[in-house]
């Protein structure tokens, strides 16, 4: 069959034709603009996971600039973006096949300018109301939304062997946005780039802090991400679909045992990203963490991609299995590192170390189970459809593809909730004991359950 790509580049950036899994159509055209597609996903997802942590930088400086929030309503600002991106991941992860996964892209890239200038313009008015600080931190929450849509967006560009690496790329080094923020915003607040019409606010020390610029250094960016989308990327005719075709995911028992592994690797990385500077605060006072409280995610982030080549390569529930073996492993050693345990203060080298090796871990678990949804998803739909349409290998490829888009989709949301429970569960953890503990053997009972059904229910997947 001929293809219309070549015909259909310069008129239209849908295409009508696409088969990744033909390798000679892989090899001479699809390769080249899968990749394109892939390149330019990439930033767009960083500056969302930018937008989506903007609060952990901005609110413990809020009242160095005129309010006066406690301590309570600071951390619920932080935490509100999880919520509404994990809320925000369920009718996103619908809309690529719906409107293409170019135009959202391009859209929800663009969206991420009004929580940034939102916020600019409301930090510079001391009277802003705790309210409007409240709603702003919930829009930045759509920003994480916008993974549910990346990644259901680029499965449909790869084949099923490329699925890992891919996923890993876009996933990984879009999470990299976390420590991104984390490394840029502070050192955004102390210089005067937009003082043109930015004010500052002297400190005490006699320094100037333009808090303002936490949300204004991602706006050039944001509009250059936006015109890539919107111009270099491509829809797919052939990933259309309703609403109500990608529904029938929701009663799939396999979807909600992914979901429960994802949640305990993507769910750790990001709710370990969120409380990780609280949490060594509160058990090492001593500490200075906030210079290299980035370091967890950019780990996690960095090895995203490798947990998803290592399962290409090795397979993903083998390596997910490990993964989960190692994160229990590293979870309980830090029992031992934490005051009142090995020693009355604590260790905080090996405290450090051991949270390094958790956060590389759960971004290789999230690379590596991510490979996983998507091989093991496509091939319990290839086996069914192929029960219930008589051997159709064509219909059942096509199936299998939307619903694995689909189940990426409604999976991720459920991952994004660790962003909220890990650090609710710590703090309330210090509020009934005064130690983490309690949450840190919640957190291991979890991996331990993980390892588990992993192997239990997915091993034979392997073993073929």
């Amino acid at each position: 069959m001929e293809s219309t790509i070549h015909k259909n580049k310069n008129i239209s950036k849908v295409l009508t034709h696409w088969v990744p899994e033909d390798p000679m159509f892989w090899q001479q055209e699809g390769q080249h603009i899968a990749r394109k597609n892939l390149w330019i996903s990439i930033p767009c997802l960083l500056l969302s996971f930018c937008v989506w942590m903007m609060f952990s930088t901005v609110s413990v400086n809020l009242n160095k600039v005129g309010f006066n929030f406690t301590t309570d309503q600071l951390f619920l600002l932080t935490a509100l973006p999880s919520v509404s991106g994990a809320i925000m991941r369920i009718p996103y992860s619908f809309m690529v096949p719906i409107v293409g996964g170019r135009r959202w892209t391009a859209f929800t890239t663009a969206f991420l300018a009004i929580p940034c200038i939102w916020l600019a313009i409301a930090i510079q008015n001391p009277n802003t109301s705790y309210s409007i600080f409240i709603f702003i931190s919930l829009l930045c929450g759509f920003a994480g939304g916008n993974f549910a849509s990346s990644m259901s967006n680029i499965s449909f560009f790869f084949p099923k062997h490329k699925q890992g690496g891919a996923l890993g790329l876009n996933g990984g080094l879009g999470n990299l946005g976390v420590s991104v923020m984390q490394l840029l915003a502070p050192l955004a607040v102390s210089m005067g780039i937009f003082s043109f019409f930015v004010s500052g606010s002297l400190q005490p020390d006699g320094s100037m802090l333009w808090l303002a610029n936490a949300p204004l250094i991602w706006v050039p960016f944001i509009v250059i991400a936006t015109l890539a989308a919107w111009f270099g990327m491509n829809d797919l005719a052939t990933a259309k679909a309703s609403i109500s075709d990608q529904l029938p995911v929701l009663k799939r028992p396999h979807m909600w045992v992914l979901s429960f592994l994802y949640l305990s690797t993507f769910g750790s990385f990001i709710g370990f990203s969120a409380g990780f500077a609280m949490l060594t605060k509160t058990q090492f006072p001593t500490v200075d963490i906030i210079h290299i409280a980035f370091l967890g995610p950019l780990l996690g982030a960095l090895m995203r991609p490798v947990g998803g080549a290592l399962s290409d390569k090795l397979g993903g529930i083998k390596v997910t299995t490990v993964n989960f073996i190692l994160m229990a492993i590293f979870t309980a050693s830090i029992f031992y590192f934490l005051p009142g345990e090995a020693s009355v203060n604590g260790n905080f080298p090996l405290f450090f170390i051991g949270f390094m090796l958790l956060f590389a871990t759960a971004g290789l678990g999230s690379g590596s189970t991510f490979q996983m949804i998507a091989v093991v998803f496509r091939q319990l739909t290839v086996e069914r459809m192929l029960r219930e349409n008589g051997g159709n290998e064509e219909k059942a490829q096509a199936r299998a593809i939307k619903d694995s888009a689909a189940a990426l989709g409604f999976i991720s949301a459920i991952g994004a909730i660790g962003g909220f429970f890990i650090p609710k569960a710590f703090g309330t953890s210090l509020a009934l004991t005064g130690s983490p503990l309690g949450a840190m053997k919640v957190f291991l009972g979890f991996y331990i359950v993980c390892i588990i059904l992993t192997w239990a229910i997915y091993g034979r997947y392997e073993r073929k």
